[in-house]
């Protein structure tokens, strides 16, 4: 019977004549020749590198092993990741990447500074405006401008009124002041009583909701330009700028509310709501504290669309005579009086109706890009 040698074991500890090192290289199903074996005092034979351990960083010069990942290069900068964004700061960031935003947005702090600074704009001008200049008019043309383009000079720089001979340039920038006050004060009304509503319908629902809900449908239900024609018209003797913006802020609010009360919908069930329920506090805080910076962004980019609904508001009912009265000016009163002297003096109708386009325009523009900003979803729908 044959009896078999044991094979040695790799893994045992080999002396100074036994076998290479753990380390030294073999060919794989191949016994070791007698050469192949160090002698004493001898360096080991090359052979592969260990492989460096599990989170290590690898010597300079040597090569990634197979199927590991390449080392990433000491050059490169990887991208930081972007803080968390404040929707003022998302709105800077992309109105500065935007040309026609930013001329909006221009024009828009153009005509604010002027409405601002319209009594000592008008002074500049060396005329107030409801100052009669009897010199600049023609008397036997029917009180036709003198001059050319309505009159323009450098003591009227936008001319002056057929008739009166008021100059224009006061009128308009006091115009200006009328048409932007009533629209902010309006808005300001909309927006404050709509973010209450819908606040409150979204977060309390069952019968608040209903309730709340109703009278939106209720006051939208309304044909409010007759209603305000009607009311306007009723109204005597009573401060037209105060019950021109009360009853515009009146029909306005429900828009806003659906708005708002979408978004408290989608909001007060998030995890963070519900971990402030759970910690004890209170409805008012919740609704100040997690609600309504969650809702502040549609909100704000919904009151800038606001405002040249507004202002077209002011002036409409002003061209139909219920708004603002005479002799204060309004961009609307103008335009209405205007139309008798389209064909005999252009000017008198084309600056006001400039001025309106202008703001309407640059509002319109600047709203339009802070909702794609501030609330995408609701600028695709």
């Amino acid at each position: 019977m044959t009896t078999t040698a044991p094979v040695p074991d790799d893994r045992a500890p080999r002396g100074p004549d036994g076998p290479p090192a753990p380390d030294a290289a073999r060919a794989p199903d191949s016994a070791p020749t007698p050469d192949s074996a160090p002698t004493p005092g001898s360096a080991p034979a090359p052979g592969p590198a260990p492989a460096p351990a599990p989170g290590s960083a690898p010597t300079p010069g040597s090569a990634p092993a197979a199927g590991a990942a390449p080392a990433p290069d000491a050059t490169t900068v990887q991208p930081a990741a972007a803080p968390g964004s404040s929707p003022w700061q998302l709105a800077r960031q992309e109105l500065r990447r935007r040309p026609a935003v930013r001329v909006s947005l221009g024009v828009v702090l153009l005509f604010v500074l002027m409405a601002v600074t319209a009594p000592w704009l008008g002074a500049l001008g060396g005329w107030s405006p409801n100052e009669f200049d009897k010199t600049a008019i023609d008397p036997y043309l029917g009180g036709q401008p003198l001059g050319a383009f309505g009159g323009i000079s450098p003591e009227h720089w936008l001319g002056v009124e057929p008739v009166t001979g008021r100059d224009l340039f006061a009128r308009v920038i006091h115009g200006a002041q009328v048409s932007l006050l009533i629209a902010f004060a309006a808005t300001a009304i909309v927006v404050v009583a709509g973010t209450a509503a819908g606040i409150a319908a979204g977060y309390f629902g069952g019968r608040t909701d209903a309730v709340l809900s109703r009278l939106m449908d209720l006051t939208m239900s309304f044909p409010s330009l007759i209603f305000m024609i009607a009311m306007l018209s009723v109204a005597k003797d009573v401060n037209r700028i105060v019950l021109m913006t009360s009853v515009i802020g009146v029909f306005g609010w429900p828009g806003v509310a659906r708005v708002v009360r979408g978004q408290t919908l989608s909001l007060k069930h998030r995890e963070y709501v519900d971990a402030a329920r759970v910690g004890g506090s209170g409805p008012w805080r919740i609704l100040t504290r997690d609600i309504l910076p969650g809702v502040s962004g549609p909100v704000i980019a919904y009151t800038t669309l606001l405002i040249p609904g507004m202002i077209s508001t002011e002036a409409a009912l002003s061209y139909l005579g219920v708004g603002v009265r005479p002799p204060t000016p309004s961009w609307g009163q103008m335009i209405a009086e205007s139309v008798a002297y389209y064909e005999t003096d252009p000017m008198y109708f084309v600056i006001p109706s400039v001025f309106l386009f202008l703001a309407v325009l640059a509002f319109t523009l600047l709203g339009d890009a802070l909702r794609d900003i501030l609330d995408p979803r609701g600028g695709r729908t």
